[in-house]
């Protein structure tokens, strides 16, 4: 019996990859070791692009770049032929701000004053590396700078009216006079960029990339008003350098995303924005790799109903769907009942709940869960089979 293992991380407690390895540990404990198992680790674009990058095949890569507050990290990218995987957060996240690392809330300092210069940085890696066609997963991100950091990390230069570069940050454009373009990195002419988000927010305004996502960040209300000015000043100015499509790039869908980096992606590197579970299913290869299964095992850490909005195990379940293929669901928790579940392509959702009604231990203790309802799978796979079954339809469960 084949089984396709395509789960997304489990937030707060196992990677992807993680979830992969505990769920074939506890199904071949049940199947006795008699099952050929494909394991395909999936994100939907954020956390866990790159995991699932390496897990079909690119090779991990890493670069000292400069981390939101200016100190260095060491940030992977993932590479495949001509093409690289960028996980933004792994240069630019949230959780490399050193007051979250040591636990704390992030604050209005670095709410302002944090860059996504260290995502230009690995862009450049991957172009060193013969990258021209660049998959820019976006989540998780620090900054509110519009994506000014990433272009400075190409080679543009930011200027106040006395022709000195910005600090970096998105409070700094507020005094943007000029972006000089002499040094800008020459590759990127031939070179191809996909967005991978499902934000759909715009650059600025109620809705816009500082009074959503600001406060996220640590923006307090009056920073969110000077980071959206701030906003502002940098379309203004962009569009004299490069024309009217830098105000257009504000208003289109994805704009707002990941501190306004969609926004220069979409105006200056031309970046085409898609779902990112599509973009993360097709260099997956999902599609060619569910040939001749028998069942796929899909899941998240909760599954609910913002998961049926286009998250990853949709994504997953509409792929299998289309090959006729039975899908079961595993997860930490759910809310959906059993129409949901059916009507969202689901034969089965097993949760780590049903066997431990601790949400804190489920979390702390994820992995020896997984495996306990990969062997109660497998067991159900073998009660429900008739001796001579053969066809997918008596698989389901």
């Amino acid at each position: 019996m084949r089984i396709v293992i395509a789960p997304d991380k489990f937030k707060g407690s196992l990677s992807a990859p993680e979830v992969c390895s505990h769920l074939e540990k506890g199904l071949q404990r049940g199947a006795g070791g008699n099952l050929d198992i494909v394991r395909i680790p999936v994100a939907d674009g954020g956390e866990g692009t790159l995991d699932a990058a390496v897990g079909s095949g690119f090779t991990r890569r890493t670069a000292t770049v400069s981390g939101p507050t200016a100190q260095p990290v060491e940030a992977d990218f993932a590479v495949r032929g001509h093409e690289a995987v960028i996980e933004m957060a792994t240069a630019s996240g949230l959780t490399l701000v050193p007051s979250v690392r040591k636990g704390a809330r992030p604050d209005s300092a670095s709410a302002t004053t944090a860059s996504s210069l260290g995502t230009g940085q690995l862009i450049r890696s991957a172009l060193d590396a013969g990258c021209r066609r660049i998959v820019l997963g976006v989540g998780g991100s620090a900054n509110t700078d519009g994506g000014a950091g990433l272009l400075q990390g190409l080679g543009a230069r930011f200027l106040d009216s006395r022709n000195n570069e910005l600090p970096p940050g998105g409070a700094a454009l507020a005094n943007l006079h000029s972006i000089d373009f002499t040094d800008f990195e020459p590759r990127l002419v031939d070179t191809r960029f996909v967005l991978a988000s499902d934000v759909d927010n715009p650059l600025l305004g109620a809705l816009g990339a500082a009074a959503v996502f600001g406060p996220q960040k640590g923006a307090t209300p009056q920073d969110v008003g000077m980071l959206d000015a701030a906003l502002a000043r940098f379309v203004e100015v962009l569009a004299r350098e490069i024309g009217f499509r830098a105000v257009k790039a504000a208003e289109a869908p994805g704009a707002g995303a990941a501190g306004g980096v969609g926004y220069s992606a979409i105006a200056v590197l031309a970046a085409t924005r898609r779902p990112g579970i599509d973009v993360v299913l097709e260099f997956t290869g999902l599609a060619d790799r569910l040939a001749g299964a028998d069942l796929v095992i899909t899941g998240e850490g909760s599954l609910d109903e913002q998961s049926l909005l286009g998250k990853t195990p949709m994504g997953v379940a509409r792929a299998a769907s289309a090959q006729g293929v039975p899908v079961i669901a595993v997860c930490g928790r759910t809310t959906l009942d059993h129409d949901q579940a059916a009507a969202a392509g689901f034969d089965d959702i097993h949760a780590l709940t049903a066997l431990e009604t601790d949400v804190n231990r489920c979390i702390a203790e994820a992995g020896p869960l997984l495996e306990q309802l990969g062997t109660q799978i497998s067991a159900g796979l073998a009660a429900n089979r008739p001796a001579a079954a053969s066809t997918k339809e008596d698989l389901r469960v």
